[in-house]
């Protein structure tokens, strides 16, 4: 009796230490262009399609991928972003808070 209640015990505590690990690993949702919070800094999904005119900060060669809150490699398509709450932006993407990597 004493091992069945030792496995079931142990068995328990590394199921919850999968499912802790599962949330804390899983990924950030997608943000939308929707979004109020980024509707509130400008963002756009393809910075290539910005209205120069409606964000007068943008400039070419601007995007997520190269700004320092980007929290991925210049390569990634998606990576979350302080900014905007940890969601993830995509790497082609342009807000009015872009500041150029360093």
């Amino acid at each position: 009796m004493q091992s069945r209640r030792s496995f079931l015990i142990k068995s328990v505590g590394v199921v919850s230490a999968l499912a802790v690990a599962r949330t804390a690993f899983a990924a950030a949702a997608k943000i939308e262009e929707k979004d109020p919070a980024a509707v509130a800094l400008g963002y756009a999904a393809d910075a290539s399609k910005m209205d120069k005119a409606k964000h007068p900060k943008y400039a070419a060669g601007q995007s997520c991928s190269n700004c320092q809150f980007y929290q991925g490699k210049a390569t990634d398509a998606f990576a979350p972003c302080p900014m905007l709450g940890g969601k993830q932006v995509s790497g082609k993407g342009w807000c009015n808070v872009y500041a150029k990597k360093a």
